[in-house]
């Protein structure tokens, strides 16, 4: 922090995955998950949505498959996403310890730009839909999604606009 008690602003990196990446990766979505989630979610339901041993192969083709980025910034992986040709945003999370410092909204503008969809989609978390909101995004439905007989909340949410 400066004298005036704000944080510092952070030198991003902001650059395609790489499969160095992938434990980083897999490491910062656990500890995230299970700290930032964790106001919002029971404990159960933050072991059924981040184990604490992911199917690292399966995030690997996943991330290939979309246009993933990661960001980086004091020398360590603080964020990740990924998007979807067809306009959907599968991942975006940040790093426990450097949450609310624009490396979510930078890393969504970098994703939203890389799509030429009309429709952007998300399946936001209660704890993220805040986040998507002050984006454009809007509310389509309330999910209660079912994984390993767990029910998690989420939000389908779009976000409309217009393309050149």
């Amino acid at each position: 922090m400066n004298r005036n008690g704000m944080e510092e602003p952070l030198t991003l990196e902001l650059r395609p995955y790489e499969a160095t990446d992938l434990a980083e990766i897999c490491s910062l979505f656990y500890e995230t998950v299970h700290t930032v989630n964790a106001r919002d979610y029971t404990a159960e339901q933050l072991m059924v949505w981040a184990p604490r041993e992911p199917d690292e192969q399966r995030w690997h083709r996943s991330l290939l498959a979309h246009r993933a980025y990661v960001a980086r910034a004091e020398g360590i992986l603080v964020g990740f996403g990924d998007i979807a040709d067809d306009g959907y945003l599968d991942r975006l999370y940040v790093h426990k310890d450097y949450q609310r410092r624009g490396i979510a909204t930078a890393l969504c503008r970098v994703l939203e730009s890389c799509v030429e969809a009309p429709r952007l989609t998300v399946h936001a978390s209660i704890t993220a839909r805040a986040f998507f909101e002050r984006r454009g995004y809007t509310v389509v439905s309330r999910q209660e999604v079912v994984l390993h007989g767990v029910s998690l909340t989420n939000f389908a949410m779009e976000k409309l606009r217009r393309l050149p």
